[in-house]
């Protein structure tokens, strides 16, 4: 019988035991590994979010005034993946789609009724969105406006993340260039008017959810971060101011201990990538983070026992000294979440924050030979992934080659054989089988939203001043030609009741598709 093996879903070998570790700076000091606030949880406790978005704007601002009057500090939102890719509801491509997966935003009417009732200077707001983002920003934007908001005090996070979209997710619209180009043109642009926002969120998430290694999600997530300061330092941006509303988005996964050590390890790595490229502000040497508990690692099989797993992996990332969390649904595996899982979920951050005592003292793992040791392998283990990027002359080089893709997938490969072999066990999938399951009703959102879409769409374009979208279109089409920053013109083209889809077909037919 051969000796058993114990590893970590990166392959690093788990010793029997640790011995004493170094010596430690304190949280809240370079290179940040314990955290980047001395007083952490006992200062401010994260934020606590929940993802959601279906169907129509309508439904889903329901369903925040909902999760609002729960207690939830902070909005996530969800777009249908016609939103995210730039086709309106009424397009052809979207027959299907239509506020199946997030909500459904054809145009700032939507978003008014998204957020209505939402004081967008009192709540933080996070979008899932990269291809698009730029649009959805300014529809945000001109919202706050409406309300009267002071647009230097309105805060959030949009993702804008378009290198993960090439290497894991999907959801890109145009080449690689014009993309970067639309980031950096975002990141100019609120650093001015609206100071407070984060320009980026950078998504190791998506590239786990591919089925990649914690290691290579550290790696690949920190690298596509470098990518963007360099492009960003290229435009002449100051990466110490610049570099301060940067924030990064991680999946935990059910290691708890390899998914502690990781986010550890991530501070200390940013940290010190940041300072190499010239920041000296600690503010701008910091990792700030979102993390959400791993979809893929959801069972439609005995679905309540994702309960437990996704408690575990919650706690770990508090551990770990997460800023903002995200808990899924117990049935998300099966549907969108219901609003009784989605309050279980919630109520899983609150039962940790305030009746666990693991947030009474900053950092409370530090010093475990395990963990310090398992930190310091997988930051030596990621390091190796981000040289080897940088040889290849940075993240755009190694997407357009594939190599970001044939790892992951490599990886995603050989987990799936682990799971059908036996060698790594999945509760209720490949063992503790029971074929008596209870039956859990599902959530589901019906086809006939595309034609409330479309009905809505007519109308709009029925009462809007056609000369006004047409000049505000135009305009943006000269500053995609001319080099010119791109985000004032959207906006404009946004007040004038533009659609989405037709704002992203004139950046469309100036920089291509990919």
């Amino acid at each position: 019988m051969s000796e058993k093996k114990f590893t970590t879903t990166s392959g690093i070998k788990i010793k029997e035991v640790y011995t004493e570790p170094k010596q430690l700076e304190l949280p809240g000091d370079f290179p940040f590994t314990r955290g980047i606030q001395k007083d952490m949880y006992r200062g401010r406790m994260w934020t606590m979010r929940q993802y959601a978005g279906f169907s129509t704007a309508e439904e889903s601002n329901k369903r925040y005034h909902y999760l609002l009057a729960q207690g939830t500090m902070g909005l996530s939102v969800a777009f249908d993946l016609p939103t995210q890719i730039g086709y309106d509801s009424d397009h052809d491509m979207s027959e299907g789609e239509v506020g199946k997966v997030g909500v459904a935003i054809d145009s700032l009417k939507d978003m008014e009724i998204l957020f209505d009732g939402i004081d967008l200077q009192k709540v933080t707001s996070s979008m899932t969105i990269n291809a698009t983002a730029p649009i959805l920003l300014a529809m945000y934007i001109a919202v706050a406006k409406k309300q009267g908001a002071d647009l230097k005090q309105i805060s959030g996070t949009i993702q804008n993340d378009i290198l993960k979209e090439y290497a894991a997710r999907g959801t890109y619209i145009y080449p690689p260039k014009p993309s970067m180009r639309l980031i950096t043109d975002v990141f100019e642009y609120c650093s001015r008017e609206v100071p407070k926002w984060n320009t980026i969120s950078i998504s190791g998430y998506h590239i786990r959810e591919a089925g990649s290694t914690a290691v290579q999600e550290l790696a690949f997530t920190l690298a596509n971060g470098k990518t963007y300061l360099q492009a960003a330092i290229a435009k002449g941006l100051d990466i110490n101011i610049f570099a301060k509303r940067l924030s990064f988005f991680f999946n935990c996964h059910n290691n708890f201990f390899e998914e502690i050590a990781k986010f550890r390890a991530a501070r200390r790595m940013w940290a010190n990538i940041t300072k190499e490229l010239g920041a000296t502000d600690p503010g701008a040497q910091k990792l700030r983070f979102h993390t959400q508990t791993g979809g893929s690692t959801l069972t439609a099989q005995q679905p309540l026992n994702n309960v437990i797993r996704v408690t575990n992996q919650a706690l770990a990332a508090v551990l770990g000294g997460t800023q903002s969390l995200h808990t899924n649904g117990y049935d998300e595996a099966l549907s969108l979440p219901t609003e009784a899982s989605a309050k279980i979920a919630l109520r899983t951050q609150q039962i940790i924050a305030f009746e666990s005592g693991v947030c009474d003292t900053v950092d409370p793992l530090a010093g475990s030979y395990f963990v310090e040791s398992l930190t310091d392998e997988i930051e030596a283990a990621a390091w190796k992934y981000i040289d080897t990027i940088d040889a290849m002359g940075g993240s755009v080089n190694a997407i357009e080659t594939g190599y970001i893709q044939n790892e992951i997938s490599n990886a995603a490969y050989e987990y799936q054989t682990d799971l059908e072999n036996s060698e790594r066990i999945l509760v209720g999938v490949n063992k503790f089988v029971d074929n008596n399951e209870l039956q859990l009703e599902v959530f589901r959102v019906d086809d006939s939203i595309r034609k409330l879409q479309m009905d809505k769409l007519s109308k709009l374009k029925s009462e809007r001043d056609t000369n006004v979208v047409y000049k505000a279109l135009k305009q943006l089409a000269l500053s995609a030609k001319d080099g010119s920053n791109t985000m004032p013109y959207i906006l404009t083209a946004v007040e004038a009741y533009a659609t989405l889809g037709e704002i992203a077909d004139t950046l469309r037919n100036e920089f291509g598709e990919y």
